[in-house]
C-alpha cells in the first residue's frame, strides 16, 4: 500500500498534538514535518471555525501546493462551505466525529481525487449548484462545460471525423455557420484547435 504524505495545521495545540498521534498511528500515512509541507499530497486543516485567518492559510496552501484538504471544523455555514471547496476543500469531518478510521479515509479518498462530505452538506452543495444552473447557466444557454446545444451538437460531428461541410449538411446549417459556432467556442475556451476542442469536451464528458 502506497503511503500517503500528510501536512498538518491546527489552530490550536492540542488538536494538533491529537490529530497528529492520530495521523503518526497509521502505517499508510507519513506526517511531514512543517518545514516539508509544499510536498504534501493532503492537506489536513483543524479549525474550530472557518475563520478569516483559516481562510487564509487555505488560500496560500492552494497556492503553494494544490494539494486538497481535509477540513477538520466543528461547524460550518453553507457560504462558507462554499468559500472552502474554493480553497480545495474536498473532505469535511466534524471534530466531534473524528476517528482514526474516518481521518485515515478521508486522508485516501483525498489523494486518489475524491471527497467525502458529510450528507447535510452535500445537500448544501447540490442546491447551490442548481440554483448556478438556474440562474447562471441556463439563461445563456449554456450548461455547466460552458457549452451551447448547439455547439455539441458540433463537437459531437466533429469527433466522428466529419468535415465542415459534412457537418453543415448533417445539422441543416451552412457551413458559415458551423465555422462561426467553432470559431467561437476555441476562442471562448481558448482552445487551440478543433482536435483540442473535440479533447476538452470529452475530458469534460460533454460528448
Amino acid at each position: 500500500m502506497d503511503q500517503v504524505r500528510v501536512a498538518l495545521h491546527a489552530t490550536d495545540p492540542l488538536s494538533h498534538a491529537g490529530l497528529a498521534g492520530l495521523l503518526q498511528s497509521r502505517p499508510e500515512l507519513t506526517l511531514l514535518r512543517p518545514a516539508d509541507r509544499a510536498e504534501a499530497q493532503v492537506l489536513v486543516v483543524a479549525a474550530e471555525r472557518l475563520s478569516p485567518e483559516v481562510i487564509a492559510v487555505l488560500r496560500r496552501a492552494a497556492a503553494d501546493s494544490g494539494a486538497p484538504v481535509v477540513l477538520v471544523t466543528n461547524e460550518i455555514s453553507e457560504n462558507e462551505l462554499l468559500t472552502a471547496v474554493e480553497c480545495r476543500v474536498v473532505a469535511v469531518l466534524p471534530r466531534s466525529a473524528v476517528t482514526v478510521e474516518r481521518l485515515t479515509k478521508s486522508v485516501r479518498a483525498a489523494a486518489a481525487g475524491g471527497g467525502i462530505m458529510p450528507p447535510n452538506l452535500v445537500g448544501e452543495l447540490l442546491k447551490h449548484i442548481e440554483k448556478l444552473q438556474r440562474e447562471v447557466l441556463s439563461p445563456h444557454g449554456t450548461g455547466a462545460g460552458g457549452l451551447t446545444p448547439r455547439e455539441i451538437d458540433v463537437l459531437r460531428l466533429m469527433a466522428d471525423g466529419l468535415d465542415t461541410s459534412e457537418i453543415a449538411g448533417e445539422l441543416c446549417y451552412s457551413e458559415r455557420t458551423v465555422k462561426n459556432v467553432i470559431y467561437g467556442l476555441t476562442h471562448r475556451l481558448k482552445l487551440r484547435n478543433r482536435s483540442h476542442a473535440v479533447a476538452y469536451a470529452l475530458r469534460a464528458g460533454m460528448i
